[in-house]
């Protein structure tokens, strides 16, 4: 049986017509942390003085962040309800929208004039799982190639019809997953709806290019071939590094780090439950947890605001499995206002159909200015227990201040191989996590190595073109 075609036949296709730029609704999937606002309000801008260009109709062009005060509508499904109501009399199409996305209007207008506005359709570039991945839930495990997914990076389309069905569906039925860990794979899930719904239709013209290469030229979205100039990297001396570690892994994990990007780090600290001269760690009194290691990374908080270790505008907690690129964080940085309360990394979320929050998840590193530990220190946030999930604790302390969850997706939770190869195709990573199955050392050398001393910082800036 055949699940999936990544094209329709070209009979579902209906003539071409022009659609009025009106009829297309553009989502920016904006965040709410300044540096990301300044990005989507610019791309914003541009949509519209293309959009001036053709037409006195401009579409509407919305910015995700200030739709609602749902923390959790950055999760797509939670806001359909509200696009249905909004634009589904006299709207045709939803196109979403990174921030980095470039569009060429004109072409983006003929690729949806090729698709019956009057039925459901799902557009994107298809990504696919060579392997089952925990990051999916092990989904089509038998064959995980066999479901497709949209690449957000490259713009994703919902026809109105499907809005409205999805919208209705959303209202009668709670979403059923607690979690939401890769948004991209559980929206198309959750629109397939066991073979129920629409597939994602492939379209070659949605692309993750450069905008200036030779294959770009067909495209009707491009991703930008420069990354935003924020300034230089922050400087080393800036950047505190926390690891958290436990004796049964200082002869395991412990060397991983120092053969790797320990090296890349003026202040860092192994944090254990023994303290060994030899590597050295430090106990912070916390006992060790087989999981969750609330009370430890708290300890860790209050220890970066102690006058025990170097004052740093940031700190970067992480496991002694996470493999990282530390210089790409200090240029990944510098698009960031330490003053500001910044909780930077991989965003995950715990019921946000219900009100939840968001998370940033700890494997794949956490990074915090100074000002978001004080504040997060000041408001009494605790662990209800040491072995408490902190990445959970430290989201639900964060909703309750007020302070946004800055997403980057050069984070990952998970190993290189856990990831669709075309998404990874136009990323330059900061972080991969877990050791299992891989030669972790090996790992680091493809991936997150960058010979940083032979080129200056723009060498690094010329080929981190992603999602800066």
């Amino acid at each position: 049986m055949i699940l999936f075609h990544s094209m329709r036949a070209v009979s579902h296709l209906c003539p071409l017509y022009s659609p009025d730029l009106r009829e297309i609704v553009f989502i920016i999937q904006s965040q709410s942390n300044y540096f990301h606002v300044t990005q989507a309000e610019r791309q914003r801008a541009d949509l519209l003085k293309q959009a001036h260009s053709l037409t006195e109709n401009p579409p509407t062009v919305l910015l995700l962040h200030n739709l609602s005060d749902n923390e959790g509508d950055w999760s797509i499904l939670p806001l359909l309800p509200y696009l249905s109501y909004s634009f589904g009399k006299n709207s045709s199409w939803i196109v979403f929208l990174e921030e980095e996305t470039n569009v060429k209007m004109t072409k983006l207008v003929q690729v949806l004039a090729k698709f019956d506005k009057s039925k459901e359709w799902f557009l994107g570039k298809p990504l696919h799982d060579e392997e089952s991945t925990i990051i999916h839930h092990y989904a089509f495990a038998e064959n995980p190639s066999v479901f497709e997914y949209p690449d957000f990076a490259a713009a994703w389309a919902l026809s109105i019809p499907l809005v409205v069905r999805l919208a209705n569906k959303v209202r009668d039925e709670p979403l059923k997953s607690d979690f939401t860990i890769d948004l991209k794979h559980e929206v198309a899930l959750y629109i397939w709806d066991n073979g129920k719904g629409p597939h994602l239709t492939a379209v070659p013209e949605l692309c993750t290019e450069p905008e200036d290469s030779p294959q770009a030229q067909p495209c009707a979205t491009t991703l930008s071939s420069e990354p935003p100039l924020c300034g230089e990297p922050v400087n080393n001396e800036d950047i505190f590094v926390a690891v958290k570690t436990c004796r049964k892994f200082h002869s395991e994990r412990v060397p991983v780090i120092k053969k790797t990007w320990e090296k890349d780090a003026l202040f860092l600290e192994y944090y254990s439950d023994h303290a060994d001269p030899s590597i050295p760690t430090i106990n912070l009194g916390v006992p060790n947890t087989e999981r969750g290691h609330c009370g430890k990374t708290f300890a860790i908080l209050q220890r970066f605001l102690s006058s025990t270790v170097p004052n740093t505008s940031w700190l970067l907690v992480v496991d002694d499995d996470t493999l990282i690129s530390l210089p790409r964080l200090r240029v990944l940085l510098s698009c960031y206002d330490p003053s500001e309360p910044v909780c930077l990394g991989e965003r995950y979320g715990y019921g946000l159909s219900q009100g939840g929050y968001s998370y940033i998840t700890g494997g794949g590193g956490m990074v915090f200015s100074r000002e978001a530990v004080v504040q997060l220190l000041d408001s009494g946030c605790k662990c209800y227990s040491n072995d408490a999930p902190d990445d959970m604790v430290l989201g639900m302390c964060l909703n309750a201040l007020g302070l946004p969850v800055t997403h980057s997706p050069l984070f990952h939770q998970a190993r290189p191989e856990d990831y669709a190869r075309d998404f990874l195709a136009h990323q330059v990573p900061i972080s991969f996590h877990k050791h299992w199955n891989i030669d972790p050392i090996a790992v680091f050398n493809k991936w997150l190595k960058d010979d940083l001393r032979e080129k200056p910082s723009g060498g690094l800036n010329k080929s981190a073109k992603t999602e800066l």
